[in-house]
Parts: structure tokens; C-alpha cells; sequence
């Protein structure tokens, strides 16, 4: 029997079942930040995913060129239009020591469809059906062409262990954005590391779990400690140092140290998470003239940024869809014209400009606090006051969702690697019951979009699916619904005999259950 493991920490508390041996391999990772919760359910975000594929494991995962593994689900069939039979592997355990069975995945699925920032993915999805303990059925409310794409973010999560009641009287299935929940504080799932330690903002402790069933995985690390270093030059410092032995991300201004460093590896790959801003038209009322948005548009010097700030190590944006995606429309090209943006802004009755509030992390995304500086100082060209305010991302999230600021930096990878994901997150018109627009802090509305986006989660051929997604992105840049930057590379450092290049992917959570360390 897996031995129990209660540890108590300044600011959290982990419960978390596994034997935690005697480490023979130790990985120190140093992330910008941690995970804000140990729930896989409270927050669609990246620290989130990468958690749960540490913690729980999913259906079926991406590969580095985007194909499906198999994880969890050893196979899949297609039953029908709307039904896809999946088959669970055989004698797979929780960290608990439950066994892992369909009625898991429909507990999960349930839960995924009550998440206020998961719902929305799964909105054409509408039950699982148990056929046997180790087979279901994923059912869809009419034909979609992304099921697959969905299933990898089913994370099985330990039914028995999540449900009952805690010691003061709470559901310990209880859902709670930015809350002190059971789920948030303990965790039971199948994947290759238990949480035995946990403090939040100083660091987290993840053992190898005895029991994981992937035992033909290469996987040979034992523990991992992450360790959130939010400093750039500080996290690089580090591994150079070799205070620690992976880090993500590596900052624009440092991939030659890493590089050129004899005791460090550079793994670099292009990126599609698009680095935006978004303009509350709730909040402040210019923002509702399509004439006001289209001049921020022009002041703000994409290229410039990519240059200057993020030494070339993106690629510059006017659309959420990159290069690839069905939506991508290469006759969509960035804007800046700072003269133009003065026209439009006398236009519209604002010469004399105005003042707002602004909001930006300064540890999720590459260079953010830097880039809204820089988007800061350029409005000013055009007679904007912003008032800056940056903050580690464990605060900002509580006040993006509060939509506490008029402009508000936001970053996207599409997880499903498809264009209409953008779009129902982000740009959708928000719709708390569907869970559209759940990231879309501007209240930008257009339901002919919304429409698109419908039409073409419907529409199983490609070609006319992608002509779509084209002209939904064509309205949003028309309508000046949001201010893409660009799409955010991607690096991390490792010392050298950490074999990172394997397990990294361009969704940005490395595979650390795959992880071989050599020396």
C-alpha cells in the first residue's frame, strides 16, 4: 500500500499519495513561475497543462509534429458521426492505488463541463457514455472535426479520491477560481510524478511515482524540484551556474550565452502563442468606436518589438492564427502608421487623446513587462496616458478576470492547434454558460463572427473549414478586435546530459515523465 504523505507549506498545503524513495536522479528545473493550483480544472492556462501532464496523464497527447500518441487511451474507433469509442489501458492506478476506470473519465467529464475556463472546449460535446470499466464512448452533439484535438485535454482525475466531504463540511470536488479548494491543495492522478512537496512561489517537489504504468517510457529522472525564478538574468545566471539544470524560458537577450556555453544546450523552436492586448469597451467607452482601436493598432510598432525588444526572437502578428493554422490569412499585415493613428484618433473625436489604465504580467510571458512598457510609451505618440501597472502572474490572473484594468496583455497558444480556438477564448462575446470569451477581457461582440466560428466547428471538410476560419479572422481585423503583437518563440536551456530536445514541444510543456538524463 502507497504510503500517505500530508505536508504542510506557508501557503499551501499538499496532500499527495506515493512513496517518495530515496532520489537517485534530481532535475532542478527553474520555471518564471509555478503553478497556481494543483487543480487541472480551476485555469485553461500553460502552468496549468504542464502540471497535468507531470501530475495526471491525458487521453492522448501531441507529438512533436503533431500527431496523436496514445496515453491513457490505447485506441480509439470512429462508432458513428458523433461517436468516438475509446479504450482505456488495463491496471493503470491513481497515485492513491485506485484503479483508473470509464467511470473516471465520465466524473472528469463532467467536471470539464462545468469549468468556467474548460467548458467552452467542450461545448459541442455532450456526454460520456460508460460502455465497460475500461470502455466509453466521447459523444458530440453533431459531426466535429476536432475530437482528437480535445481529447488530450482529458485528464482522468481520481473519482473516489475527489469525492466526499472535508473536514469543515466542503465538497472536495468543489470547483474555485483563485479559492482555497480540496482539489486545489491535493491531487491523486495517474502520472509519473506525485507531488511531495509544496510551498507556493518558492518551489515544488515532484517524486516518481512507483506505480506508473508507462513502464516503457526512457523516463529515468527521479525527482524534479521547480523552482520559480521570475528574474531573467537571475534564471539564466543559474543554470550557467549550474544551480540548476533546465530552464524555460530563455530570455531573447541571453540564447548566445546558452548556446555558446560549454556546459549548456539551446533548444529553440518557432512558437504560435500570440501576444496580445485587449481594449475593455465595458470599462471605457472610446474603446467602442472601431475608429479608436484601429489607431491603437497603428501606433504600436509590431516590428519594432520584435526587433528591439525581443531580438528577432519572434514573429511579428496582425491575427491571432499563425502560419499553418487554417485561419492564417497572409494578406493580413500590421498596421503601424503612427500618422494614420493621429488621423483616426482626431476622426473620432479624440485629438487631445485621453488616459487609461493598463495591466500586464511580468513573469508569464517573454519580456511582457518590457512590451507593455513599450506599447505604453508608443501610445503616448497619439496622446494616451496610460497608467502601467505590472505584477507576477499569480496576481494577475485574479485581476484579469476581474477585468480590473482598460487594457489588459494577454498571450494564446490553441491547444487544440486549430484557429476557432483563438477565437472562442479570446474574441468571442462572452457567454458565461458556453464558456466563449472567457479570456476576452476587451467585451469585444460580433455575433457574425461567433457565427463563423460555429459554422466552421461543423464543418468536417478542410478546405472549406479553413475559408471560414479566413474570413472570421478577416472581421476581427476590420473591427480592430484586439492588438496582435506576435507569435512568442520558444527556448529553454538545459546543462549538458539533460536531454531535453526530446521531450520539449511547441505547446510548451515538456514531457518531464520522458525525461533521460545521461551524466
Amino acid at each position: 500500500m502507497n504510503t500517505f504523505i500530508r505536508l504542510a507549506a506557508a501557503s499551501a498545503m499538499t496532500v499527495a499519495f506515493g512513496a517518495a524513495a530515496q532520489a537517485d536522479i534530481s532535475v532542478k528545473v527553474a520555471y518564471d513561475a509555478d503553478p497556481v493550483s494543483l487543480d487541472p480544472h480551476e485555469q485553461l492556462s500553460g502552468g496549468t497543462l504542464q502540471l497535468s501532464h507531470m501530475v495526471f496523464d491525458p487521453l492522448v497527447r501531441w507529438t512533436q509534429d503533431f500527431q496523436f500518441e496514445a496515453r491513457l487511451a490505447e485506441s480509439w474507433e470512429q462508432i458513428d458521426a458523433t461517436t468516438t469509442r475509446f479504450h482505456l489501458r488495463d491496471g493503470v492506478t491513481f497515485h492513491s492505488g485506485n484503479a483508473l476506470t470509464s467511470a473516471d473519465v465520465d466524473w472528469t467529464f463532467d467536471r470539464l463541463k462545468e469549468s468556467p475556463d474548460f467548458k467552452g472546449i467542450f461545448s459541442l460535446f455532450t456526454d460520456v457514455e460508460v460502455v465497460d470499466d475500461l470502455t466509453f464512448d466521447l459523444i458530440t452533439s453533431e459531426p466535429f472535426p476536432l475530437v482528437m484535438h480535445t481529447a488530450t485535454y482529458i485528464f482522468p482525475m481520481d473519482s473516489a479520491f475527489y469525492t466526499g466531504m472535508t473536514d469543515d463540511g466542503k465538497d472536495k470536488a468543489e470547483l474555485v477560481k483563485h479559492g482555497d479548494s480540496f482539489a486545489s491543495r491535493n491531487v491523486s492522478g495517474t502520472g509519473p510524478y506525485v507531488v511531495s512537496e509544496r510551498e507556493q512561489g518558492v518551489k515544488v517537489v515532484f517524486d516518481r511515482f512507483d506505480g506508473y504504468w508507462d513502464t516503457a517510457s526512457k523516463g529515468n529522472v527521479d525527482q524534479i524540484v521547480l523552482t520559480p525564478i521570475k528574474e531573467d538574468p537571475t534564471r539564466v545566471a543559474a543554470l550557467l551556474a549550474g544551480d540548476v539544470d533546465f530552464i524555460s524560458p530563455v530570455p531573447p537577450t541571453d540564447l548566445a550565452r546558452v548556446d555558446e556555453n560549454d556546459g549548456t544546450d539551446l533548444i529553440t523552436m518557432p512558437g504560435t502563442r500570440i501576444i496580445t492586448f485587449q481594449m475593455n469597451q465595458e470599462r471605457f467607452e472610446p474603446f467602442k468606436d472601431v475608429r479608436v482601436r484601429k489607431a491603437i493598432d497603428y501606433a504600436v510598432n509590431n516590428a519594432g518589438i520584435v526587433d528591439r525588444i525581443m531580438r528577432g526572437f519572434g514573429t511579428v502578428g496582425a491575427q491571432a492564427s499563425p502560419a499553418g493554422y487554417l485561419g492564417h490569412d497572409a494578406a493580413l499585415t500590421p498596421r503601424f502608421d503612427v500618422e494614420m493613428a493621429k488621423s483616426l484618433m482626431a476622426e473620432a473625436g479624440y485629438a487631445d487623446g485621453f488616459e487609461i489604465t493598463m495591466m500586464a504580467p511580468n513573469n508569464r510571458y517573454v519580456n511582457d513587462d518590457k512590451i507593455a512598457q513599450a506599447v505604453a510609451s508608443m501610445l503616448s505618440q497619439i496622446n494616451i496616458k496610460v497608467d502601467l501597472q505590472t505584477m507576477p502572474k499569480a496576481q494577475y490572473w485574479p485581476k484579469f478576470d476581474e477585468r480590473a484594468a482598460d487594457m489588459m496583455m494577454i498571450g494564446w497558444h490553441a491547444d487544440t492547434e486549430d484557429s476557432a480556438n483563438f477565437h472562442q477564448f479570446l474574441s468571442a462575446c462572452p457567454d458565461a454558460d458556453s464558456g466563449n470569451g472567457q479570456y476576452n477581457s476587451g467585451n469585444y461582440c460580433n455575433p457574425e463572427a461567433d457565427a463563423l466560428m460555429v459554422a466552421s466547428n461543423a464543418e468536417t471538410d478542410p478546405a472549406k473549414r479553413g475559408e471560414l476560419l479566413q474570413k472570421l479572422e478577416g472581421i476581427l481585423y476590420e473591427d480592430a478586435a484586439f492588438i496582435p503583437l506576435h507569435w512568442q518563440n520558444l527556448a529553454w536551456g538545459a546543462r549538458k546530459g539533460v536531454e531535453a530536445g526530446s521531450i520539449v514541444n511547441a505547446l510548451n510543456f515538456p514531457y518531464f515523465g520522458d525525461l533521460v538524463v545521461s551524466e
